[in-house]
Order: structure tokens, then C-alpha cells, then sequence
């Protein structure tokens, strides 16, 4: 290797193009992956599973369900929520909002997770819990006529124990707007989803049959939410369910879909990327075979002083598996740098595209190198390498040692 530095440079180069180009192309499946994933759990509750009835029935889902649903191993919490057809508008004072009307069980919530950023949980049935943007969106008719929103505009101070109206009017039927009295006792904290605006009224689910029978409603149809304990125990509670009898629909089942999607993609990413190291190859079998052809009668004094054929099959073997590791050594630090170079550079683009408009929100992963891909790319390099120079190697010996001494230096 020493004697053709220039020849066996240019091999390992090749060779590290190769297993580079697989490298970086595969991370591309990777980076992708990442970011989509990440894009749905962002937005999704990662243990929220959806029930939205039975498979076998269209009868409703009922409190004796729901109880047995709570006995379920890694369930914490089963939230029962319904929304009346009716249009909720709340008055405090001269301001006013209109509001979505959601009838909960808050024990339940909380259990669930729903957090609050000022006050307590109610305790009694008239009290109530509103949406972290309702103070923000609570104007006065002077405010809403003005169509450029400031901060001085919405509800100032605290919510805490203040008396609203809430005005029910429904969508359809004769019956007539109703309007109740509550107290503010919590403020919903902030959702993790920064798009969300959250100017609800959640009240006790009490209220249901009260509003079903003052304001002449159709019966209220309430969706069920399970709760898992751990994002890894969705998948078994969501099987439980579905085991039962239940529509069931959890982020699990988008991530399946997905990840099938992309385990076809990286395995074809990384076949392509084979062809790269295969087509590198062809330069590791004619350095080899060079190899062979010079060194004829270095071979053919080996074998006259007693060395046995696989020894001298063996050498070879080491020479390409060492340009083969060298160049996967050269290829991983060059893949790393690409990949690194490619996430600082693909999101400014993005942005540049973008003229800023929303552009501050893109968490975009071109490109991702786990470790189980090095170990992918190594693997088929090495080999590809040891396999070019098998063939050279079977050659030398093969040399006829007469032949091989004749032969001038």
C-alpha cells in the first residue's frame, strides 16, 4: 500500500464517496421520519385515545362502559365530553364573548392532565373553568367594531371569582335563549400547541340535563377520551379497547401507518445508495488485481520459502478490508459534516421562501445519522470491499512459483 500511496489513495477515496453517498442519502428517510414524527406528536395528545362508539351498535357509550374502560390496566383517566347545539355567548359587564360550551366531568380532566394557570378546580356545579385566551377575546362593542387588535383590548385583571352570563341560544328549534350564572374558579393553562385558542367554558357535566330540557335539545352526544398512562402503553389500551367492541383511534395508529411508509423508503434509500459503493468497488478489484499483477514475484517467493496459500489469500483479503475500513472511517466524518451542514442551510432557505410569514414556527430535519445506519453503511462497505479483492487475492494463489521466480523485478 505504501509502495502505490497515489493508486491507493484514490481506492480509499472512491471508496468513501461510496459509503458517504449512502450514508447521507439513507439519513435523508431518517431526517424525514424524525420530523414527521415529531410534527404529530407536537400536535396530537400522545396518550389521548379517541372512542368514538361501539363497532357493533350505534347505541351510545354509558357510564357502566366508561367505568370498566377506568378498570383497564394503564388507564388514568376516561374524560366524558359533550357540547350542546347551541350557540354560548358570555357577559361580564359590558364586555362579551362568544364561547364553545364543553360539559366535562374536571375531576376527570385533571387526571387526564388539564392544568391551570390561575385558580383551583371547581367544587361546586356552579362554578366553571374558561379557555386560556377567553380574557383576551372578553370586548366590549367598541373593541369588536375595531377590526386591528391591541394589546389594551380584552378583559383586564383577574378572572378569579367573577360572576359571567351564559346565554345558550340553540341552532335549531322554537325554544328561546336561556341564561345561567356562573362562577369563574380556574383559568385552563396555555396549550402546547401554539396555533390553539382556547376560549371555551367548561362547566360540570351536571348542566347537560338542564340545558337538554330548558332549551328543548336533542339528546347530547358525548365523546369518550381514554387516557393512557405512558405513550408506550397506548398501543396495548388502544387494543383493549378494539378487543371489546369500541371504535378506537390513538397518534399510535397514524405513527404505524407512517413508520411503514418510511421503513420501505430508508430500505430503498439505502439500496441506492448500495449501488454507489457497488459501482466503487470496481475500483478496489482493479487496485487489487494491480496488486497481484506486481507483486507476482514477491508471491512467488513467499510460496518457494514455504507459505501456504491462505496466508497469501489472507493478505489480500486485508488489503481491501483495510481500504474498505479507511474509506468507511473517511465516508462517517464526511457524512457527519454534510449532515450538519445540510440542517444549518436547509431551514434558511425555507425561511428565505417564506419572506418570514410563518416561517419562525419550521423545525424542519433534513438529515439524521443514527448509529444503526453507520453500523448499516460499515457493514455493506467492508464487505463490498472484501469481496472486490476476494477474486485478486484467489489469484495470487494461484501463481505458479517457477513462473513467479523467472519474472524480473
Amino acid at each position: 500500500m505504501k509502495r502505490n500511496k497515489m493508486r491507493v489513495s484514490t481506492t480509499i477515496l472512491a471508496s468513501a464517496m461510496g459509503c458517504a453517498f449512502l450514508i447521507v442519502l439513507a439519513s435523508v428517510g431518517f431526517g424525514l421520519h424524525k420530523t414527521i414524527t415529531e410534527d404529530v406528536l407536537d400536535n396530537s395528545m400522545v396518550t389521548q385515545i379517541e372512542v368514538p362508539g361501539r363497532e357493533s351498535t350505534d347505541d351510545p357509550i354509558t357510564s357502566a362502559d366508561t367505568d370498566e374502560m377506568r378498570a383497564l390496566d394503564h388507564v388514568i383517566a376516561v374524560v366524558e365530553r359533550s357540547q350542546p347545539e347551541v350557540e354560548g355567548q358570555v357577559f361580564l359587564g359590558d364586555r362579551s364573548i362568544y364561547a364553545p360550551t364543553i360539559l366535562t366531568k374536571l375531576e376527570e380532566e385533571k387526571k387526564a392532565g388539564l392544568k391551570l394557570a390561575e385558580g383551583e378546580m371547581p367544587t361546586e356545579a356552579g362554578e366553571v373553568v374558561v379557555g386560556y385566551h377567553f380574557a383576551e377575546h372578553l370586548l366590549t362593542e367598541a373593541e369588536m367594531e375595531n377590526e386591528e387588535r391591541t394589546e389594551d383590548m380584552g378583559f383586564k385583571g383577574s378572572l378569579i371569582g367573577q360572576e359571567i352570563e351564559l346565554q345558550l341560544t340553540p341552532y335549531e328549534g322554537d325554544a328561546e335563549p336561556a341564561t345561567w350564572t356562573f362562577t369563574v374558579a380556574g383559568v385552563a393553562a396555555e396549550s402546547g400547541k401554539d396555533w390553539q385558542v382556547d376560549t371555551s367554558v367548561y362547566a360540570d357535566a351536571s348542566w347537560g340535563p338542564v340545558f337538554v330540557e330548558q332549551l328543548e335539545l336533542p339528546e347530547v352526544y358525548t365523546s369518550v377520551l381514554v387516557y393512557a398512562d405512558d405513550l408506550q402503553n397506548v398501543a396495548e389500551v388502544t387494543k383493549h379497547l378494539k378487543d371489546d367492541g369500541y371504535y378506537a383511534y390513538s397518534v399510535t395508529e397514524e405513527l404505524k401507518s407512517m413508520d411503514t411508509f418510511f421503513a420501505a423508503l430508508k430500505a430503498g434509500l439505502v439500496f441506492v445508495g448500495t449501488i454507489a459503493v457497488l459501482i466503487a468497488s470496481i475500483g478496489i478489484f482493479n487496485t487489487m488485481t494491480m496488486a497481484v499483477t506486481e507483486r507476482t514475484r514477491e508471491i512467488g517467493v513467499m510460496k518457494a520459502i514455504g507459505a501456504k496459500p491462505k496466508l497469501i489469500q489472507r493478505l489480500f483479503l486485508m488489503e481491501s478490508a483495510a481500504i474498505g475500513l479507511i474509506g468507511t472511517a473517511i465516508a462517517v466524518v464526511v457524512s457527519y459534516g454534510v449532515s450538519i451542514l445540510a440542517n444549518w442551510i436547509v431551514p434558511i432557505i425555507i425561511l428565505s421562501s417564506l419572506d418570514g410569514e410563518g416561517g419562525e414556527d419550521v423545525a424542519i430535519t433534513i438529515s439524521t445519522i443514527p448509529w444503526q445506519l453507520v453500523l448499516i453503511a460499515a457493514a455493506i462497505s467492508i464487505t463490498v470491499a472484501m469481496v472486490s479483492g476476494w477474486r485478486p487475492a484467489r489469484k495470487a494463489t494461484q501463481i505458479d512459483v517457477i513462473q513467479a521466480l523467472r519474472q524480473e523485478m
